[in-house]
């Protein structure tokens, strides 16, 4: 089995087995569903095996978890602020194994797997402080004597559906901002990458237990759908988070509403980047090949589309190709790799499929377009000269595919970037003012991340993340995303003597 090879050892640093237990459920931790395989997608190979939950695990978990939120709750925000503290700390003392971990088991490359894990600890330390500003606002009233203000309470339980490609940091978005808000968090993690789910767990147990306080506060499930669907339903859930496709998260949406319940969704992206012809050039192929081939071009907020103004589409392509040729694909832990592998054999093939339907339509290849022959999820990263009306160019090829279309006018690009489905992230290359404002004006990108002179991908948890459209609508992390994780009260009090009505109604 992998996980006795010589180079897992570090799995053990983290509490991880060759068999290891899926659910973390009242405490404890227990599971009686099947045992699936965690694989490494450098080699397909078996790296440890882990018992998943069943629908009766998963009651159980959540009637625990009905009753912690009373304590909970109960807890002034600044101490709960101080549990989340902790739980950063125990993932920086771990930060270096985790990161492994990530890029062992997801696939994405050590810098990334540890910036990843770094990405919770700095959610966590942003909690903290957030957990002294939950603040409302004091509201005029315009009868004498009475005062009016809001009030926030927690929701309840929140449940996180998490992705692969980004296994935990979707984990931090949401349950710091959950739990600083008072509410206690049911996570689902990916089904493909259950070990991170398993090992970031226990190090929030470990932080519960240490504190006396019920461990239940986090409950946490590997599974497939049916746990996914059993969240989108129960009642006893005020809000899911689900990170996912489009067509997955429109499922989601349906069943949650249904009951009346809120919906946080991170969806498809299909992201554009803008190069003008006064672009600084070598900043834009930089950030160009950061965005198109990082994570193997299985972030969320990847390029997929690049616009090139005609006057400068030769010399940026030309130099896009020159790096693309010179990228080092290979093992995610090897040192010097820039691409690792796709994370399943069905994304290699979903890849396949891909180009095939691009060489059908005879588009023009410019670098790329092939599958490594390997043990591993090895594809060629590709750039395609295509037109803006090809059907591909609408869909999101979750691999690292760029079509690259040229364009004449600043309109005719922000056009481009707007006519698909998905909303979440877009850039433009440029200097110039009048170019820059437009572009994040009203009738400039529709995406909820507008940047400029900067990639795609690589938002910070300052910020609010998220996009419009079939990108969902949901905001997580920075600036107020806390609000979707409360209640809020108007609150009107009376101190006088006298029934003075609004609209001065005058009710006999």
């Amino acid at each position: 089995m992998g996980f006795e090879k010589k180079e897992y050892e570090f799995l053990r640093e983290i509490a991880l087995d060759s068999t290891n237990t899926g659910c973390f459920i009242n405490g404890q931790w227990k599971a009686t569903g099947s045992v699936v395989t965690s694989v490494n997608p450098s080699n397909n190979q078996t790296i440890a095996k882990v018992t998943e939950a069943t629908i009766q695990d998963y009651e159980e978990g959540l009637q625990a978890c009905s009753e912690a939120v009373k304590t909970w709750m109960a807890i002034p925000a600044p101490k709960r602020g101080e549990i989340v503290r902790q739980i950063g700390e125990a993932l920086r003392s771990k930060l270096e194994h985790l990161g492994r971990l990530v890029s062992l088991e997801m696939g994405k490359i050590l810098p990334e797997g540890i910036g990843e894990v770094q990405e919770i600890i700095d959610m966590c330390d942003y909690a903290v402080g957030l957990s002294r500003q939950l603040n409302g606002s004091i509201i005029p009233s315009e009868r004498p004597n009475h005062m009016m203000f809001e009030v926030w309470n927690p929701l309840g339980i929140v449940g996180v559906i998490t992705a692969f490609n980004f296994p935990c940091a979707v984990l931090g978005w949401n349950a710091c901002i959950a739990l600083v808000c008072g509410n206690c968090v049911v996570w689902k993690g990916a089904p493909t990458t259950p070990l991170i789910t398993i090992a970031v767990t226990k190090l929030v147990a470990e932080v519960l237990e240490k504190n006396n306080l019920p461990g239940a506060i986090f409950t946490s499930f590997c599974g497939g759908a049916e746990i996914g669907q059993a969240i989108s339903k129960d009642s006893r859930i005020p809000l899911v988070s689900f990170t996912g496709s489009s067509k997955v998260g429109l499922m989601v949406q349906r069943t949650v509403n249904e009951r009346f319940g809120k919906c946080l969704l991170e969806l498809s992206g299909n992201n554009a980047i803008i190069v003008m012809d006064d672009a600084d050039i070598k900043l834009a192929v930089r950030s160009i090949l950061f965005a198109a081939v990082g994570t193997a071009g299985q972030r969320c907020t990847s390029c997929r589309r690049l616009f090139l103004h005609e006057s400068i589409s030769q010399n940026v392509m030309d130099q896009l190709v020159g790096v693309y040729k010179q990228v080092k694909i290979g093992d995610s832990l090897e040192k010097g790799t820039l691409v690792g592998p796709l994370h399943t054999r069905a994304s290699r093939e979903n890849f396949e499929k891909g180009i095939s339907i691009i060489k059908s339509q005879a588009w023009k290849i410019l670098v790329g377009g092939s599958v490594i022959e390997s043990e591993g999820n090895f594809v060629q990263p590709t750039i395609v000269e295509i037109s803006q009306d090809a059907p591909v160019v609408k869909e999101e090829l979750f691999g690292p595919v760029l079509y690259v279309i040229k364009f004449q006018t600043l309109e005719q690009a922000i056009e481009m970037n707007n006519s698909v489905s998905q909303g979440l992230s877009s850039s433009i290359f440029t200097s110039r003012p009048e170019a820059i404002f437009k572009w994040i004006g009203p009738l400039g990108s529709d995406c909820g991340i507008v940047n400029v002179n900067i990639p795609t991908n690589g938002a910070e948890i300052g910020g609010a993340f998220g996009g419009e459209k079939a990108t969902g609508g949901g905001r997580e992390a920075g600036s107020d995303s806390w609000k979707q994780y409360m209640r809020r009260s108007t609150c009107t009090i009376n101190y006088g003597s006298e029934l003075p009505l609004a609209q001065g109604i005058n009710f006999g």
